[in-house]
């Protein structure tokens, strides 16, 4: 059951991050405090997924690089 959630929490951000423009790896990478705040109905436990997405993103393409 916590698992389904997890994954609903995380469907969830994608949704406000997709309706607030970040639709792409590029852009989540730009993503800052100043910008992740202006998100609207952002939580804390969401910017905690937020970097963890962020940090996600980037080990895979540092992957892809090397």
């Amino acid at each position: 059951m916590k698992d389904k959630s997890a994954f609903q929490q995380k469907v969830k951000l994608l949704t406000k991050l997709f309706d607030f423009g970040c639709n792409t790896e590029k852009k989540l990478q730009q993503l800052d405090m100043e910008s992740i705040l202006k998100i609207p109905g952002i939580t804390i436990p969401d910017m905690a997924l937020i970097i963890e997405f962020q940090k996600e993103t980037k080990a895979r393409s540092e992957e892809h690089t090397s």
